[in-house]
C-alpha cells in the first residue's frame, strides 16, 4: 500500500471517531400545554326579579288637622345703595424712566402727608381710579413722592375723569 491511502484511511478513521463523540443530543423541552379555546361568553342583560308587594295595613283616618296660614311678611324693602361711580385722575407728562408720579390729596385713600403710586398707562400716560368719593376734592401730583407739581391744586368731581398736564 501506499504511504498516502494509509495516512489518508487513518484521517478518515479519526474524523469518524470524532464525529460519533461530538454528536450533539438535544435538551428535553417540556411538553407545551394546550389550551382549549374558549368560546366567546355572549352577554346577557340580568333579569330584575319583580319586586314584592309589600302588604299595606289599613291605618286608622287621622284627624284633619287644620293648619293655620302663616301671615305673609311684608317683602322687606331693601334700599340698593347706588354704586359710587369711580373717580378718575389721569396724568399726561413724561417723568423719565425708573421715576414713578404719585398723588396726594384730600379724598378717600389720600392723604397730604404720603403719596399713593400712579399706574404707568404709557410713556407719558399715568392714571389712578379712586373709589368712594362724594365731594369735590383737591390733589396734588409729585414725582416719586418727593418733587411737588408746580401751581395750584387741582380739583377732581366725584365720578369723573379728571385729566391733567402737571409741570415741575
Amino acid at each position: 500500500m501506499k504511504k498516502t491511502t494509509i495516512a489518508a484511511a487513518k484521517k478518515a478513521a479519526k474524523k469518524a471517531v470524532k464525529k460519533a463523540a461530538v454528536k450533539k443530543v438535544a435538551a428535553k423541552k417540556a411538553p407545551a400545554k394546550k389550551v382549549a379555546k374558549k368560546a366567546p361568553v355572549k352577554k346577557v342583560a340580568a333579569k330584575k326579579a319583580p319586586a314584592k308587594k309589600a302588604v299595606a295595613k289599613k291605618a286608622a283616618p287621622k284627624k284633619a288637622v287644620a293648619k293655620k296660614a302663616a301671615p305673609k311678611k311684608a317683602a322687606a324693602k331693601k334700599t340698593a345703595k347706588k354704586a359710587t361711580p369711580k373717580t378718575t385722575i389721569a396724568a399726561s407728562v413724561d417723568v423719565g424712566f425708573g421715576n414713578t408720579l404719585y398723588l396726594r390729596g384730600a379724598a378717600p385713600g389720600l392723604s397730604w402727608s404720603e403719596g399713593v403710586p400712579m399706574d404707568c398707562k404709557a410713556d407719558s400716560s399715568w392714571s389712578i381710579d379712586i373709589a368712594g368719593v362724594t365731594t369735590a376734592f383737591e390733589f396734588k401730583v409729585l414725582i416719586n413722592d418727593e418733587y411737588w407739581s408746580a401751581g395750584y391744586n387741582e380739583v377732581a368731581e366725584p365720578g369723573k375723569k379728571t385729566s391733567v398736564t402737571p409741570v415741575f
